[in-house]
């Protein structure tokens, strides 16, 4: 076999695959009469060409596979690798759709001629949720007309299961918008905030996944990790988190060990960094809102807001058996990381989008504008609240208000404590803001 090494600077307007070439040579047995006889015979090509190539008559085989509808697939789907990025993914896809939705797998035959549909992974993360997010804000904000309120309002209930009961407004007719609908308070004695547990339900939803930080990896849901690191980002300044100054911590310093001897090594130095009072462990616990919940979260514990870092991103599903499909969900999507400290050192809540959950509100932050087409995905912004008139950052109340999602997305908590700290919870257990999660 030939191989060309080099691409053709002008390729031949012929359609034919010119870059693998098979070269037989063949010697004519003594005595057949051929005029080729006692010399090499001329160098026969095997490829998807014409008949006759070979100046002989083709055989049966050969003939079939001619007037098999294979050679002018392989030559058309040969073209796509001398396409650009674009056009290739303008080719492909339209099949690769066709090829998850046809039943019987009807499209199985085209990876006999070498074509390879996109992965569901890739074909999903190409959605443009971003834009499709910013259209439903947009229709969340249209006014509807009295008569109609009723009738969307009761689908949706009925669809979710929305315990309207529990809401601080029951009549249907004063939410203008789904966006009022979504937002909608409860009525106080509707959620009792434990004060015997140190820490707290921020939000109605579902625990997907709890415990302690090992290695500096997260659970997503079972058996799905994600980086600690690539989830808050690089370590905040040390001038913006009050418990850097006043603690004796592992981590005072800034970086990750850049030039340490292995990727476990740096991880575990990230990690240490985040633990500043020797003998603590770092915790994590990760509620999912479903459409259904109470939208609005709040402060899971007594507690000191440092800094906020946005990370502009996908705004995927963040369904449970989406978590389970995409690794390392959560560091894709659009997410706001609030960082601070509690009495026991490192404490952080981070709001993470999903689709049509573009717009994440965190009331004493009026400069947070997420989903915005201004930033960029793979890029984060960070906002100090310790400013030299307030050295302390934004002050937090067990069971304040903080916050508000406009559908339904994920609350991740991580923060240290000592080693005897106990979660009172069960993996997919269904929980309500104002109930514990765990205690020392």
């Amino acid at each position: 076999m030939v191989r060309c090494s080099k691409a053709l600077s002008n390729p031949p307007p012929s359609c034919y695959n010119l870059h693998k070439v098979k070269i037989h040579v063949r010697r004519p047995r003594a005595g057949n009469g051929s005029s080729w006889a006692g010399e090499q015979q001329p160098p026969r090509l095997e490829g998807p060409g014409p008949p006759g190539l070979d100046g002989g008559t083709p055989s049966r085989r050969a003939r079939f596979r001619l007037q098999f509808p294979q050679l002018a697939l392989r030559r058309r789907l040969g073209q796509l690798s001398c396409m650009s990025r674009p056009a290739l993914k303008l080719r492909s896809w339209p099949l690769t759709i066709l090829y998850y939705l046809l039943p019987f797998g009807a499209l199985k035959p085209l990876s006999r001629v070498g074509w390879r549909p996109v992965s569901r992974v890739a074909l999903y993360k190409s959605v443009p949720t971003r834009l499709l997010s910013r259209a439903w804000g947009r229709l969340n904000q249209v006014e509807l007309p009295t008569w109609l309120r009723k009738p969307v309002y009761s689908l949706y209930i009925w669809t979710f299961g929305v315990n309207m009961k529990e809401a601080a407004v029951e009549d249907l007719d004063h939410y203008r918008n789904l966006s009022e609908f979504f937002s909608r308070k409860l009525k106080p004695q509707a959620r009792p905030v434990c004060g015997l547990h140190s820490v707290i339900s921020p939000s109605d939803g579902k625990i997907l996944n709890f415990g302690q930080v090992q290695n500096c990896e997260v659970e997503q849901v079972k058996g799905v990790t994600y980086s600690l690191e690539s989830f808050l980002g690089p370590r905040a300044p040390a001038d913006d988190l009050p418990f850097s100054r006043n603690r004796n911590g592992n981590g005072s310093g800034e970086g990750n060990g850049g030039n340490g001897s292995s990727q476990a090594t740096a991880a575990n130095s990230f990690q240490n960094q985040l633990v500043t009072t020797e003998g603590n462990e770092l915790y994590h616990c990760v509620i999912y809102l479903a459409p259904g919940d109470y939208h609005c979260f709040h402060s899971p514990t007594d507690w000191r807001v440092a800094h906020r870092r946005h990370f502009p991103g996908s705004l995927m599903s963040v369904n449970p058996g989406v978590a389970r499909w995409i690794k390392e969900l959560f560091c894709h999507n659009e997410r706001v990381v609030l960082t601070g400290d509690w009495k026991h050192g490192f404490f952080s809540l981070t709001a993470v989008g999903a689709t049509n959950v573009g717009s994440i509100r965190i009331y004493f932050d009026r400069d947070l504008h997420t989903n915005s087409p201004r930033y960029n995905k793979g890029s984060y912004n960070d906002f100090s609240f310790v400013t030299h008139n307030n050295r302390e950052g934004i002050p937090m109340r067990k069971g304040e208000h903080l916050g508000e999602f406009n559908l339904g997305s994920t609350i991740v908590l991580i923060f240290e404590a000592p080693k005897d700290f106990n979660f009172h919870l069960k993996a997919g257990q269904k929980i309500r803001f104002g109930e514990a999660l765990g205690s020392l």
